[in-house]
């Protein structure tokens, strides 16, 4: 069982930054794909990027591609996500999830554990 606890978002404005943090419970954490997904009001969740248990292979959404960046740090079970640049289209509700199941997991069903959510709202 991992339990996921997102923090970091907040209002910024455009050209702006935010990073997002993810904290996980359990010892296993090293042992998970760890993914952020967004949603904005209306549609569906989205993915944005991943990262295997090493951190050595990143993937990202093209929309994202350049402007964040995903790491972990095993020893203190937290993923992150740097948000640069970040655009109104960025706004939603940014997710935390992990996968212990799929290497490099892009969709919503491949992933086990989720977070609560932490709101991003980017301001123009």
């Amino acid at each position: 069982q991992v339990q996921l606890v997102e923090s970091g978002g907040g209002l910024v404005q455009a050209g702006g930054s935010l990073r997002l943090s993810c904290a996980a419970s359990g010892r296993t954490f090293s042992r998970y794909t760890m993914g952020w997904f967004r949603q904005a009001p209306g549609k569906e969740r989205e993915f944005v990027a991943c990262i295997t248990w090493s951190g050595g292979i990143t993937p990202y959404a093209d929309s994202v591609k350049g402007r964040f960046t995903i790491s972990r740090d095993n020893g203190k079970n937290t993923v992150y996500l740097h948000m640069n640049s970040l655009k109104p289209e960025d706004t939603a509700v940014y997710y935390c999830a992990a996968s212990g199941t799929y290497y490099l997991g892009r969709r919503v069903l491949e992933y086990d554990y989720w977070g609560q959510g932490t709101q991003v709202t980017v301001s123009s």
